[in-house]
């Protein structure tokens, strides 16, 4: 069955999880399920409506598969929201090619390792990729301060931005011309947070 819902979420550059794992054990959020690796497909029309349009068509495998459309972003009190429309689906093959045979193609494929935490009616989400370490928070707008706040996270630094957005960035300012954010590609190579234009987002509230 279909989920559809608001989603909004911020997101932070760090230098480490580490130190967000420790404060979430310490407060006791909940781990519902193991670290796992994801790899996503991102579609479009070949004239790039969706890409001008911030919309998103994406395939994700992680320890299951789903379909996710999203519509057009927009910044809410330095978070992102959006309309998210998600479904899940039994083949990751079959899907592409269903997904092609309606006429989309694939324009980014970008790989993480993600870890899920919940605290406070938020989902803390703790990213490993390749241009480096991420916290997204995801829930309700009015508990995404306190949770941020919570694990020593500066508001003032979300950003507003997809991986998609911050991959093109390091891209241009690097003179990379891959299309895809894989650990592969960025094999030996050092990302400076002024490659995709972000700030270290930690100060010293204690959790």
């Amino acid at each position: 069955m279909a989920e559809q819902h608001q989603e909004v979420e911020a997101k932070f550059y760090i230098s480490s999880l580490s130190d967000i794992e420790m404060r979430l054990r310490k407060l006791e959020a909940h781990l519902p399920g193991p670290r796992v690796r994801e790899v996503n497909l991102r579609f479009d029309k070949p004239d790039g409506e969706f890409q001008r349009a911030g919309k998103v068509l994406r395939l994700r495998r992680d320890g299951s598969i789903h379909l996710t459309y999203k519509d057009g972003s927009r910044s809410k009190d330095g978070a992102i929201s959006r309309r998210e429309i998600e479904f899940e689906v039994s083949n990751f093959e079959t899907a592409r090619c269903f997904i092609e045979a309606l006429g989309y193609q694939v324009i980014f494929l970008y790989e993480k390792y993600r870890t899920t935490y919940e605290l406070d009616g938020a989902r803390v989400m703790l990213d490993e990729t390749p241009i480096g370490s991420f916290v997204e928070i995801e829930g309700e707008l009015d508990s995404l301060r306190p949770v941020a706040k919570k694990l020593g996270l500066d508001w003032n630094t979300a950003i507003p931005a997809s991986y998609h957005a911050l991959f093109e960035r390091v891209c241009k300012a690097r003179g990379f011309t891959f299309r895809d954010l894989s650990f592969e590609n960025f094999k030996g190579v050092e990302i400076r947070p002024d490659d995709f234009g972000a700030h270290i987002s930690m100060n010293n509230t204690e959790a």
